[in-house]
């Protein structure tokens, strides 16, 4: 385990060292000047101006300025936004919470939606119900989630008003930040109408999430569906039901725990794409996300923004990733073949 971890570890490193010096390189690519495009801070002043060069290591070569920038990088210094003034860091910690929020409900509700179905129709293999579980999670596969996002929005929101069609929350509540989730910062605030100021949270919270999720459940059907059905055609399956055991005491009692073992790797590989979907729902839902902040980012050329959320983002999955590698790995015994050599 601890080689394995160790080999995790060194592809973490790697990984994170390619990501940065995408981002360094992407000041070189945006179009203007290339501090500028590094620091945030735009000078006219010859003494402010040197003091910036010398900061970032632009008086050097290449390679000592990817060193100060990998430096700063550690400290916390990713420059500042260009359109507002505002430390980047600072921003991300604000926006990025909001983006993780909507994934994770996002997530789970695929996962209700998604797992269910997928039994149902692998226990059900090639019968008319499988087929038409099948089909409907191609179709619902096939449609791009802006478009669902705007379907949902008219349906639900203009034409029964249901639902509000933008927002976190009403602007009548002033709800303070302690960790940017805000169902878990309404709680633990003192404001008065806590009760309606939550209710209102998750009403705003709806439209998008079943947006993000209705598409990844799709995903999520199939990959149940084919698991299920693997299983159910296995030779111990079958040893069982010549056993006398009816087929659903044979799945709960033989096939369940195997049936998710192969589920969760490929539930993990969506994650991206989950995460994806919810920076896009963000800009059509005015969601205050990362994905909303990139986007207001490119209107305004505001490329420091730009190069910082980029990054954040590839943080983000690339620790997800690695974490839930370790986490399957410990929950499935058989994985620790692979490190020991088998026979």
């Amino acid at each position: 385990m601890i080689a394995y971890l160790l080999r995790r570890l060194n592809l973490f490193v790697v990984t994170i060292f390619v990501v940065t010096l995408a981002t360094f390189a992407l000041n070189y690519l945006f179009p203007g000047d290339t501090l500028e495009n590094l620091s945030g801070i735009s000078s006219h002043q010859t003494a402010e101006y040197n003091q910036i060069v010398q900061y970032h290591g632009f008086d050097h070569n290449i390679v000592y300025q990817y060193g100060m920038y990998l430096q700063h990088l550690w400290k916390g210094d990713w420059g500042i936004s260009s359109s507002s003034g505002n430390d980047i860091v600072e921003e991300i910690k604000l926006v990025l919470p909001a983006t993780l929020e909507l994934s994770v409900y996002a997530m789970v509700l695929s996962l209700f939606i998604g797992i269910p179905f997928g039994f149902w129709a692998g226990l059900r293999h090639r019968r008319p119900i499988d087929l038409g579980i099948l089909s409907a999670s191609v179709l619902g596969y096939s449609i791009p989630v802006f478009w669902l996002a705007l379907l949902l929005i008219l349906f639900f929101a203009l034409q029964l008003g249901w639902l509000p069609m933008s927002g976190r929350i009403s602007l009548l509540y002033d709800i303070p930040h302690y960790s940017g989730f805000i169902l878990i910062d309404i709680l633990k605030s003192d404001i008065p109408n806590k009760q309606d100021a939550l209710s209102n949270a998750i009403r705003h919270m709806i439209l998008p999430t079943l947006s993000i999720a209705l598409v990844t459940a799709t995903i999520v059907i199939r990959i149940t569906r084919r698991s299920v059905a693997d299983v159910m055609q296995s030779d111990y399956i079958r040893a069982a039901l010549a056993r006398g055991l009816t087929r659903p005491q044979v799945f709960w009692r033989h096939g369940l725990r195997n049936t998710l073992l192969p589920i969760l790797p490929q539930l993990v590989l969506q994650f991206t794409t989950l995460l994806t979907n919810a920076m896009i729902v963000e800009v059509i839902f005015s969601w205050p996300g990362i994905g909303n902040w990139l986007m207001q980012a490119v209107y305004v050329q505001d490329f420091p923004a730009i190069r910082g959320g980029v990054l954040a983002v590839s943080i983000v999955v690339i620790i997800f990733t690695l974490l839930m590698d370790i986490v399957l790995r410990v929950i499935n015994p058989l994985k620790n073949r692979d490190i020991h050599g088998t026979i």
